[in-house]
């Protein structure tokens, strides 16, 4: 679904992609794993566009997508949840979800698809609440399901356990974990901690200054040493 080939990308004079690839399939979920601080966002911000890269290749289902906008990458089929969450907090639950749909026809931009409160059924109570009144935890579930009823192909997660609640992760993992069993929708989750994504990952990448240092499925990535690759 998604193929990051070899990009390289630098801001001022600091080289903070070096050479990095990564996919993502449909049905399963690509863990994207490092440090604070080792180009983690960066390279989510450059699979969206939202970033530009100085060379290398992105290919989303079978197209060059390399120098496409955010917004032309969105209506292809591809949905961010930045870190921070960034929902709009003067509007309310029910206008952030709309917000999501801005890539779909008229015909269906006013409607929300019901699987959103199957996923997440406390948003269906607080849909006329305004963001901002909502607990960090239901932010993030407000930012997932605005990617949501996109009804994306593939969905670029950043850091979503950051800041939350241990209630609220249990149902940030559920979803996931849903989401992935679907089969038909491509997960890159980006982490700090390992044992929130190796309970849902399939793959695993992990970045140190800005380059892929270790890589592998779930049975190669035991052990201590990826543990000291993300410890602070």
């Amino acid at each position: 679904m998604l193929s990051v080939e070899n990009i390289n990308q630098y801001y001022g004079g600091s080289h903070t992609l070096r050479g990095v690839s990564i996919t993502a399939d449909k049905g399963r979920c690509t863990a994207l794993l490092g440090r604070n601080g080792v180009g983690k966002t960066t390279l989510l911000k450059c699979m969206m566009g939202v970033l530009p890269v100085a060379s290398g290749k992105i290919l989303f289902d079978g197209a060059d997508i390399t120098k496409m906008s955010p917004h032309a990458r969105a209506q292809r089929g591809i949905a961010y949840v930045p870190q921070g969450r960034e929902i709009f907090p003067r509007l309310t639950v029910e206008e952030n979800i709309l917000m999501g749909m801005a890539t779909k026809s008229s015909s269906h931009a006013g409607r929300i698809n019901g699987e959103v409160f199957e996923l997440f059924p406390v948003l269906k109570e607080m849909l006329g609440r305004r963001g901002g009144d909502l607990s960090g935890g239901q932010q993030q579930q407000l930012a997932i399901a605005r990617a949501m009823v996109a009804e994306p192909k593939l969905i670029i997660l950043d850091e979503p356990t950051e800041g939350i609640q241990p209630s609220i992760i249990k149902d940030i993992e559920r979803v996931i974990r849903m989401l992935r069993e679907r089969g038909d929708i491509a997960i890159v989750l980006c982490e700090q901690y390992f044992d929130f994504a190796r309970a849902l990952a399939d793959q695993f990448v992990v970045l140190s200054r800005g380059a892929v240092v270790r890589a592998g499925t779930r049975a190669e990535m035991e052990g201590d040493e990826v543990s000291e690759l993300l410890s602070v």
